[in-house]
């Protein structure tokens, strides 16, 4: 019988839809990339891109130039603009401000074909490196209040060029997602005085069916109320709130389980376009903060990885209502994914 599933961090129902019970084999999704004659991403072509804002470079080479082995640089058709204020207003019942933030690209590597998950496990974190640096430098901005870190692979996914990166986005209000993240975890704490992600965390490692790896002080699991199938969650065991405080050795170990989680990705599902997106605590110096707010937060909220294959649709039930039908119970995808054996380099 069908399953309705409720998400104690969102605050939402998931239907899973049990008797359908799909298989890896039965999502046969074509990972279509992104086509181009020119990529501008390509080492040798600095030039074609805005100037770089950061680079990890092997050999002293001079600002954009070849030599680099992570490049970062702001997006040339930017969703928001970094010049200007915010001039925030009310239009009656309506709110309005000025299209401000920051909008970044993180070109992964100089070659062309080699996606995240086939990267060695220390040039991946090198970009978690990049990621961190570049979330902390852009919360010195006060007008913006959130920084989300997010990856599409894949042209279902979103991607519009082919060449391995990930894009940053400063916002000067915090996403809706992330606000009912942090209410969630405010609440919880205020009741319980833990932390809601720590929480599920040990009731997860308890039960264990939803767990694909708990190592290098991480877990990987698929959460309880799953939205899509073969959706998962990376989470550090300790507890944590902020993803730009964390040192190299835990961005090196969390390169470690991210390789192994994409590569079973890769292999179960026949390398599937998916998104990736960092929730990590909001810019607690930002401008504007209301009173008393995210006073527990370094205690209630807990920074996370969600990654999510895109192997289903939206339809008009699930626009129409809010729910999500998983038709993948989260305890088959976590089994599959546990017994993929991956090598890791």
């Amino acid at each position: 019988m069908p399953e309705l599933r409720h998400d104690p961090i969102q605050k939402r129902w998931v239907i899973i839809a049990t008797e359908r019970g799909r298989r890896p084999s039965d999502f046969l999704v074509n990972n279509e990339k992104p086509q181009m004659s020119f990529c501008p991403f390509c080492e040798g072509n600095e030039e074609k891109t805005p100037p770089e804002v950061w680079a990890i470079r092997s050999n002293n080479s001079a600002p954009n130039t070849p030599g680099w082995e992570v490049r970062v640089v702001s997006n040339k058709f930017p969703a928001l603009v970094i010049e200007g204020d915010l001039n925030r207003q009310g239009l009656g019942i309506y709110d309005q401000m000025n299209g401000v933030g920051a909008h970044e690209v993180v070109i992964e590597s100089p070659e062309h074909d080699v996606d995240l998950a086939d990267q060695s496990v220390e040039h991946l974190a090198k970009i978690f490196k990049v990621y961190r640096e570049r979330l902390v430098d852009l919360q010195r901005d006060l007008r913006f209040r959130y920084v989300l870190i997010f990856k599409n692979y894949g042209l279902i996914a979103g991607a519009s060029l082919s060449h391995p990166h990930t894009q940053l986005i400063a916002t000067p209000i915090t996403p809706r997602t992330v606000a009912i993240e942090l209410d969630s975890a405010r609440e919880h704490y205020a009741i319980k005085e833990r932390c809601l992600f720590c929480d599920i965390i040990n009731q997860e490692l308890d039960q264990g069916c939803r767990v694909v790896s708990s190592e290098e002080g991480y877990l990987v699991g698929t959460p309880y109320a799953s939205r899509f199938p073969f959706e998962l969650m990376v989470t550090p065991i300790e507890h944590h709130h902020d993803f730009g405080q964390l040192s190299d050795e835990d961005l090196d170990r969390l390169a470690v389980v991210m390789k192994k989680t994409l590569l079973r990705l890769k292999q179960a599902l026949n390398d599937p376009p998916y998104n990736f997106i960092v929730h990590t605590s909001p810019n607690l110096l930002a401008r504007g903060r209301r009173a008393g707010h995210w006073q527990t937060i370094a205690y209630d909220y807990h920074w996370h990885i969600e990654i999510i294959p895109r192997l289903t649709k939206m339809a008009g039930f699930e626009w129409g209502t809010g729910f999500y039908i998983n038709p993948t119970p989260p305890e088959d995808a976590a089994r599959f994914l546990r017994e993929i054996e991956v090598p890791v380099s």
